[in-house]
């Protein structure tokens, strides 16, 4: 995956987090024309999008899609209806249950739309930043769903049944947070263009209490990397 042939189109889910700006470092380092695609999806912490379209800009992308999909009819989530947003859980909690903050299905939904567009781009590959050790505790990032959608993707696909698949890779899953930090920054990545926080001020300071700043706070430290994060809360 280090490498790649220089016409090669690859698809990326990019939210404008750590672990998806990190993703599209790593496509540009790998030699791919970049395509992102990010999602409007009416979600709690929309300065996402705004951090996306500056990651877009700053590592360079061929075309950046924000596609809008409204979530917020199917509920059931901190980020997508008027629910509170946990703060300050301890660690232990944070992969030994699913919080309120998951979304239901919504990275089979994203990458559904991502694999369409790939396959009318010609794209060969989906690139997307799910990652099983410093996460929340998702379903939709665990190594075995990435396995069957891969598996979908083959079956439900003009593209896959004339044996030309569109591959799904997910470059960060075994990594920690700091080795994704660290790794970002050997791409020449500014974190300072991220944001991570599920409960964002109108201003886009992080709220420094929910799950994601939490994780976010522990994988800059743990990197040995300064944090450029405004937190409302020390």
């Amino acid at each position: 995956m280090e490498s790649a042939i220089k016409s090669d189109k690859a698809v990326v889910l990019l939210s404008g987090g750590i672990d998806s700006a990190t993703t599209l470092a790593f496509a540009k380092h790998a030699g791919y024309r970049l395509y992102a695609i990010s999602f409007d999806y009416k979600q709690r912490h929309r300065v996402e999008l705004s951090c996306a379209r500056r990651v877009a800009a700053f590592v360079g992308v061929e075309k950046h899609l924000v596609f809008p999909i409204d979530l917020t009819a199917v509920g059931g989530s901190a980020l997508t209806a008027n629910i509170k947003v946990p703060k300050h859980r301890p660690e232990s909690q944070w992969t030994t249950e699913i919080p309120i903050t998951y979304v239901p299905a919504r990275n089979t939904i994203f990458l559904s739309i991502a694999l369409a567009w790939a396959e009318t781009l010609d794209a060969r590959m989906i690139l997307i930043g799910a990652n099983a050790v410093d996460y929340s505790g998702y379903p939709d990032c665990r190594p075995e769903f990435i396995v069957e959608f891969q598996r979908l993707a083959n079956l439900a696909t003009k593209a896959g049944i004339e044996g030309r698949p569109i591959m799904l890779q997910a470059p960060l899953i075994d990594l920690t947070k700091a080795e994704i930090i660290r790794k970002g920054v050997e791409y020449g990545l500014d974190y300072s263009l991220t944001s991570s926080c599920y409960d964002p001020a109108f201003d886009g300071r992080a709220c420094g209490g929910c799950d994601s700043c939490l994780i976010r706070r522990k994988g800059f430290v743990e990197a040995g990397v300064a944090d450029p994060t405004h937190y409302m809360q020390s």
